[in-house]
């Protein structure tokens, strides 16, 4: 690895580590950077999952604030992350790479329309689906655990439908799941796969400084302004997805 590379790879952690923080989908920058630099797909993936473990931690310590109150609930809600984790990421290693290459653009613009939908407020005034949350976490544990890219904006526009939290709230809460579901698949990861560590520690060092950036800018934002920009940014996603 030259010195180049090694400064590109720490630079998409970096800001994968902000966008994973206020929105999701970091992976989709960090991950083509290492196929770029020609690691082979599963080890792109496997060592991205790695590398990103340790800035999903930054995220919640930069979020503290706003998951007070919350840990009952992420406990619970985290069930149902680890299950589907373990899951996703012996999927990984079981399936081939381009089994969800049709189905994630859907599930994102799927996740952008949810977002996009006010509920009244009827439907808001003390909203607590808790078996939903669960199953909600176990599905995009599943898919956290196998490539996770946009996993937090499909599970902050399904906590949204859930729980009648501010949106930076969830936010923070979401920033915690998928954490987990990250750090849970690169337990399983390290055990049984080839970790291409050089890359893994660079993105780690990355994402750490880049979700400090991205908690301390992302969770002044007024509620309104995130959801639209998780709607934009979902969308642009899911674009860029059904087009590469």
């Amino acid at each position: 690895m030259t010195g180049l590379e090694a400064l590109a790879i720490t630079a998409a952690g970096a800001l994968a580590g902000a966008v994973n923080t206020v929105v999701g989908s970091g992976s989709l920058i960090t991950f083509p950077t290492l196929l770029a630099f020609g690691y082979a797909p599963v080890t792109a993936n496997v060592s991205n999952t790695v590398g990103l473990v340790p800035g999903g931690v930054s995220g919640m310590v930069g979020y503290r604030r706003e998951l007070r109150g919350q840990w009952r609930r992420c406990a619970i809600l985290g069930v149902g992350t680890t299950i589907g984790a373990v899951i996703g990421g012996i999927l990984l290693l079981e399936l081939p790479g381009s089994v969800f290459d049709t189905v994630v653009p859907a599930l994102i613009l799927l996740a952008v329309a949810l977002m996009a939908i006010r509920p009244s407020p009827k439907e808001r005034h003390g909203r607590d689906r808790t078996p939903a949350g669960v199953a909600a976490a176990l599905g995009t544990g599943v898919y956290g655990g196998y490539f996770g890219a946009a996993q937090g904006i499909i599970l902050i526009a399904l906590l949204r439908l859930c729980f009648d939290e501010n949106l930076q709230v969830l936010n923070g809460i979401k920033n915690v799941l998928a954490g987990l579901a990250n750090a849970v698949a690169a337990v399983l990861f390290i055990a049984v796969a080839d970790v291409a560590w050089g890359a893994a520690l660079l993105i780690a060092a990355g994402s750490v400084a880049g979700a400090q950036v991205g908690a301390r800018y992302g969770r002044r934002l007024p509620q309104e302004i995130l959801r639209k920009i998780v709607i934009v940014y979902g969308t642009a996603v899911a674009g860029v997805l059904i087009l590469t």
